[in-house]
């Protein structure tokens, strides 16, 4: 699972070639999560409160970049590093 960006002890990642809706996977310690990039809802799994927040900050400030990188994914091409929340 590439990862595309690491912040806060959290983990975003994308696989290649995944099923729609388009979506990254998040992972905090023993938590992880896999989020719909368009509503930033939890698809599946569950994350602490705090870690959850951070993620949809981030998220919500790259979501353009996450789509890229969802194309280029389902393309099985290089994903981009995209900037840690800060």
């Amino acid at each position: 699972m590439p990862e595309i960006s690491r912040f806060f002890g959290i983990i975003i990642a994308m696989y290649y070639n995944e099923h729609n809706p388009p979506h990254f996977h998040a992972k905090y310690g023993e938590f992880e999560a896999v989020l719909n990039i368009h509503t930033l809802q939890i698809m599946e799994g569950s994350l602490p409160k705090r870690a959850k927040a951070l993620i949809l900050e981030w998220a919500d400030e790259h979501r353009a970049e996450l789509l890229e990188d969802w194309e280029l994914a389902r393309q099985k091409e290089e994903l981009k590093r995209i900037e840690p929340l800060k």
